[in-house]
């Protein structure tokens, strides 16, 4: 688009080539001119100040299309001059010199001063304030939307920035209180159940499987709870997980060691194993049910509970279920529930909780056997901001508030110049000289030549000019005067 605009002032410049309007400059001289505006159209971007100076001397001539072309000369070069204080003053300027450029047209000094002065301040009303105030508005209006849509980015990325580091502030400060509050405690309970499985195994056989219990308990808190600090950690290892985890053996240990702990609990195991199903998946299934047989032990340690697990059709569907129980329910805050809810979301899967119509506790989830890859923590937080404004939301607002002006000074002369250009193209304005020479002052009237002829190229002074047949630089000039021709007369070059 570097070369598009000047090239199209060019060719607007050379229209009075082929649809000429009266008074008509020289043939070279509408070829300069055209060049003039063309090389205006291309400097305005680069350097405004001197092309909104250098479009007065094309009102010399006349040229109407090469003078409506330096609206758009005017308009780009409003928009680039940031000071406003001297944006006015080289429009005042701009105007004087137009003005004073339009007296040197012939058609202007053979008119009166008072005609002269008002067609020049309806050009420069027109030519000028227009499109420069409609470019002022929109050159200011860039900047001001760029700046709000970097102050709304900035402010944005600053919220996600804040939430996260809170986030992980809380996860550390969690994670400190969890390992001072609990793990010199769960390490002595460890060290201490050791102890005591050796000495039952030598003192006190009978009671050698529950010290075991203890132990492995014990050790198996301790892992739970690193496995929670790295959770809270702002940057999350891996979790640990073995080859076992989430397999029916795991789930059936699971069931066993609430059994040992005096819950009635069966298994119900449907469809393949989950060696090969993604690890995330077994570790989901594993959660379910430790934590659903934790809340048995909780809440109903005297009903009847259930395991199901189903795999079949690439998902595994858990179902954890227990009878109504005659013991005071305890007080929980769901939390665990919740934790659940939020791992299986992550997988892609659904969880329910909560007592079905036959009365007492049911937690069901569904997985899906090979879960899509989760992104990172990092990709997630970054999602939180939200993509900044475009452009282009604020393209009705800015043609509406800063383009009106634009609109109203370029719709006016567009439509103007088409009409002219029609009229020039399909009016007859070649006259003969025998014609010419039988038109009588006074008697002919205006309407026999329109019949034959038609209005001709209308000049500022109110009269008619037809080309000659015979020579393409002479032109017949005939002024009327209440429906008769009042004068006629030869024009030259």
């Amino acid at each position: 688009m570097r070369f598009v605009w000047p090239l199209l002032a060019f060719g607007v410049g050379l229209v009075p080539l082929i649809a000429p309007l009266a008074p008509v400059p020289h043939p070279l001289l509408t070829i300069a001119t055209a060049v003039w505006i063309a090389a205006l159209v291309w400097l305005a971007p680069r350097t405004p100040e001197w092309a909104l100076l250098l479009t007065a001397p094309l009102f010399a001539v006349n040229n109407l299309w090469a003078q409506a072309t330096t609206v758009f000369v005017v308009f780009t070069a409003s928009r680039r001059i940031p000071r406003l204080g001297r944006l006015w003053a080289l429009l005042g300027l701009a105007t004087v010199l137009q003005g004073a450029f339009s007296q040197l047209q012939e058609s202007y000094r053979s008119m009166p001063l008072w005609e002269s002065v008002f067609g020049a301040t309806i050009g420069a009303v027109f030519f000028v304030i227009f499109p420069a105030v409609s470019g002022m508005l929109l050159g200011r209006r860039r900047p001001m939307v760029r700046l709000l849509r970097e102050r709304n980015e900035y402010l944005e990325r600053a919220r996600a920035l804040t939430a996260a580091s809170a986030r992980s502030e809380e996860r550390a400060h969690i994670a400190g209180e969890m390992h001072d509050m609990l793990g010199h405690r769960l390490s002595l309970i460890s060290i201490h159940a050791g102890a005591l499985e050796l000495a039952t195994a030598r003192k006190a056989p009978q009671l050698h499987e529950q010290a075991e219990l203890i132990r492995t308990t014990s050790s198996l808190a301790m892992a739970e709870l690193r496995e929670i600090l790295g959770v809270l950690r702002t940057n999350p290892e891996p979790e640990s997980l073995d080859e076992d985890t989430g397999t029916r053996s795991d789930i059936a240990a699971l069931v066993e060691s609430s059994v040992n702990a005096g819950i009635t609990v069966s298994l119900d195991w449907s469809g393949d194993d989950l060696h090969d199903a993604d690890p995330r998946t077994r570790r989901a299934v594993h959660r379910v049910v430790r934590e659903a047989l934790t809340n048995v032990h909780k809440h109903a340690p005297q009903a009847r509970t259930r395991v199901q697990v189903a795999v079949q059709g690439g998902r595994v569907r858990v179902q954890v279920l227990n009878g109504p129980s005659t013991a005071a329910p305890g007080k929980g805050t769901r939390r665990g529930l919740i934790g659940l809810e939020e791992r299986v979301g992550l997988l892609g899967g659904s969880f329910s909780a909560g007592p079905p119509v036959e009365g007492g506790f049911r937690v069901a989830a569904d997985v899906p056997l090979h879960p899509a890859a989760q992104a990172d923590q990092s990709a997630a937080e970054a999602e939180e901001v939200p993509p900044p404004l475009a452009a282009e939301v604020l393209t009705v607002p800015r043609v509406v508030g800063g383009g009106c002006l634009g609109l109203l000074a370029l719709l006016p002369i567009a439509g103007a110049l088409i009409v002219l250009l029609l009229f020039a193209l399909l009016n007859p304005t070649m006259m003969n000289a025998p014609y010419f020479d039988s038109l009588r002052v006074g008697v002919t009237s205006e309407q026999e030549i329109m019949d034959q002829y038609g209005v001709g190229q209308l000049g500022v002074d109110g009269c008619s000019r037809f080309r000659t047949s015979h020579n393409a630089e002479l032109y017949y000039k005939l002024c009327f005067r209440n429906g008769k021709l009042a004068s006629k007369e030869q024009e030259g070059p």
